[in-house]
């Protein structure tokens, strides 16, 4: 898995960029002919792909503003999966058969990023048992349906009509998710006891008695159609909750409480499952995209956990706070002044952050994207411990972004903590890099979508440490929230290293994340089952962040009085999420031509 790094591809790929002094030779027509229809083959590749997967994946295709599919649902079939697992093979092989030495330099990019994507997912398939847990906590088939509920199109009667088709579809794809999870209970892979009760809870959460208060009938709360046939449509989608979901979700329900939880494991453990070492290998590489073993993480983790508990003292000593440092934690929980009184206070005081973030950032970047992004609350069925989280905008420009925040957990968000989560998940965070990618125009649409935990959320870490420049953190509290919000990612490397590969329970996990950040034990203990659910994603932040912090050091050591933070900036997002070797190698070639630059 490691030698299989995008790092290995791009070695040969020649991709950093030609000095600007010299010209270009002139290539001879047959040349110029080559190099044409490789471009051409390359785009055609992209475009089979793009195509491929949207009739694969028709919810993803809604989502990004493609609604030729918007009345059906992903085939999770035996048979379904098996044709994207063959499609993805022959994908990667086909790319791997392009001549890269044909290709211009973004041509080039882009190749190397689409067969790292498909490298990964073949991969992955070699883990069968691995492939079987599809409940977790944050997400999973338990509330996909639910989630997506929130943000699907009901903008006319059309479409309105094809979200009852989706509904009435949606037992069919439950059957599929049970075949999935039984095959799990066959291979020795069963969700842990910790996240099962957690999806159960979920799943529990959307059967409201009153079929009008689940998040799956929202979209019929929200529709924009006439008057004259709202009611109707309204009382086909109640007649759809209580006739076709409701009991598509009983069954899960069932199946979940009465066949996985006998068998479901204490532990969570990767190392506990069969081959279990093998994929958080496997995993690590996919969320760190650097060959480092869980060893390597654990002691970064430690190391960069002592440098910011010294930082949390400084703070301790600026305010006078008479006690150590675990006292401060406890005092800065427990007093009423430091808490919204109501779920819409938090809210209102989000987007106050927001509105005075929002004219500062010209400060940081040379261009700001377009698209606009909004402050929710999240759905009340997801539960007091999820944590916070941004969705991106649509490559069509129909939907913005959109920070989801744990309103209903007013009582434990306090409002120190506030500043430094509104620049992680909105500007300069997730959302300036994410929308700023989508509106990436010239680059093929699979890099306007490219997901890659390492790069978004290692941005959206390295962007709360701007907020100085922004006007944040201007007294000792918000100073002390910023660097718990550091502490907090610090913390997950020793821990999810720790659950996964060194032998850590449950327990100590949680005592040690609380230790720590100071959080109170529910976020703290959603959050290890978080980490159980999804092994290395809470790796990327932090190993993110020290390597664009690493790269911004280097900048400015090697350019002096020429460094330019607005253009680093621009230099790290305009050419969308990548494995941190490509953005190093991108880099060092920014570097080499903005030496050149008069």
């Amino acid at each position: 898995m490691r030698k299989t790094l995008v790092a290995a591809l791009i070695a040969g790929l020649h991709l950093t960029a030609p000095a600007a002094t010299q010209p270009a030779p002139k290539a001879n027509a047959a040349a110029t002919d080559a190099a044409a229809k490789a471009h051409q083959a390359l785009l055609a590749l992209f475009d089979e792909a793009w195509e491929s997967e949207a009739h694969a994946a028709p919810e993803w295709a809604t989502l990004r503003g493609d609604l030729r599919f918007n009345d059906k649902l992903s085939d999770r079939s035996a048979a379904g999966l098996a044709a994207r697992d063959a499609f993805a093979r022959d994908m990667l092989a086909r790319a791997r058969a392009m001549d890269a030495g044909l290709l211009g330099d973004t041509d080039r990019v882009s190749l190397a990023l689409f067969i790292n994507r498909y490298q990964q997912e073949v991969a992955m398939q070699g883990f069968a048992g691995w492939r079987t847990l599809t409940l977790g906590t944050l997400y999973g088939a338990q509330s996909a349906l639910a989630g997506f509920a929130r943000n699907v199109p009901v903008n006319n009667e059309t479409q309105v009509k094809q979200w009852l088709t989706r509904l009435a579809a949606y037992p069919a794809r439950v059957d599929q998710e049970i075949a999935i999870l039984r095959q799990g209970l066959t291979l020795g892979w069963v969700t842990s006891k910790p996240v099962l009760a957690r999806a159960i809870a979920q799943v529990e959460g959307q059967l409201t008695e009153d079929v009008t208060k689940s998040p799956v009938y929202e979209p019929f709360t929200r529709m924009t159609v006439d008057a004259s046939v709202k009611a109707n449509y309204q009382a086909q989608g109640q007649a759809a909750m209580r006739e076709i979901f409701y009991p598509a979700q009983r069954k899960l329900l069932a199946v979940m409480k009465d066949e996985l939880m006998a068998k479901a494991p204490d532990s969570g453990s990767l190392s506990s499952y069969p081959g279990g070492d093998k994929v958080y290998e496997a995993l690590i590489q996919r969320h760190v995209t650097l060959p480092l073993a869980a060893g390597d993480i654990h002691t970064t983790g430690l190391r960069e956990a002592a440098r910011i508990r010294a930082e949390m003292e400084k703070v301790k000593a600026e305010v006078g706070f008479d006690g150590d440092l675990a006292a401060f934690k406890k005092f800065l929980y427990s007093d009423p002044k430091f808490f919204n009184q109501t779920a819409d206070e938090l809210l209102d005081g989000y987007r106050a952050i927001a509105k005075r973030i929002d004219p500062e950032l010209p400060k940081l970047f040379a261009q700001l994207p377009r698209s606009p992004y909004g402050i929710r609350g999240m759905p009340p069925y997801t539960g007091e411990g999820a944590a916070d989280n941004y969705n991106g905008p649509s490559l069509d420009g129909t939907t913005p972004g959109w920070f989801n925040a744990n309103a209903i957990s007013f009582k434990r968000r306090p409002k120190w903590a506030m500043e430094t989560l509104v620049a992680h998940e909105t500007v300069p965070g997730h959302h300036l890099q994410i929308s700023r990618q989508v509106e990436l125009g010239e680059l093929p649409n699979f890099r306007r979508q490219s997901q890659y935990s390492v790069f978004s959320e290692g941005w959206a870490l390295y962007a709360e440490t701007l907020g100085p420049q922004i006007g944040l953190f201007r007294d000792p509290y918000a100073r002390f929230g910023h660097l718990q919000a550091q502490m907090f990612r610090a913390a997950r490397l020793v821990v999810d290293t720790g659950l996964h590969a060194l032998g850590w329970n449950r327990d100590k996990a949680i005592a040690y994340m609380i230790e720590q950040t100071g959080h109170d034990a529910t976020f703290m203990t959603a959050e290890v089952d978080r980490y159980l659910s999804q092994p290395g994603q809470a790796l990327s932040y932090m190993m993110g962040e020290l390597k664009i912090k690493e790269l911004r050091a280097r900048a400015e050591t090697a350019l002096g009085a020429k460094f330019d933070q607005r253009r680093f900036h621009m230099a790290v997002i305009d050419q969308g999420a990548m494995p941190l070797p490509l953005l190093e190698q991108r880099l060092n070639a920014w570097i080499l031509s903005e030496k050149a630059r008069p």
